[in-house]
């Protein structure tokens, strides 16, 4: 399956990305919710939109939460570490982000797809 990203053209340009993930769904988020990320959460994301959507596209790793089965975290080395980003699937075809940060341990939950 190829991985394409691409920017919706909406009035109020309120997605900053919507992307095919390597499973069988888009995931997206929006501007908004993507500044939030960026300056309360996890700032040393800022600027690091890229390298979120190709951890989308290019994961190293996807795991399904052991607590929620509706959550997948994709992983991608990142340096020394990885970059994590969090989605969650509200139907069998979409998916929003819900965060993303840089960790050094893959968490525990089962492997839905590994490259």
């Amino acid at each position: 399956m190829k991985a394409v990203s691409r920017r919706l053209q909406h009035p109020e340009k309120k997605w900053l990305f919507v992307v095919q993930s390597r499973l069988p769904f888009v995931v997206r988020t929006t501007r908004t919710y993507w500044a939030l990320i960026t300056t309360v959460k996890h700032p040393q994301l800022a600027g690091q939109e890229t390298a979120v959507v190709r951890t989308l596209t290019e994961p190293n790793e996807v795991r399904v939460s052991k607590r929620d089965g509706s959550v997948y975290l994709f992983y991608k080395k990142h340096g020394r570490r990885y970059l994590c980003v969090v989605t969650k699937r509200f139907n069998q075809r979409e998916a929003f982000i819900m965060t993303a940060y840089v960790t050094e341990a893959i968490k525990e939950g089962r492997v839905v797809w590994k490259r």
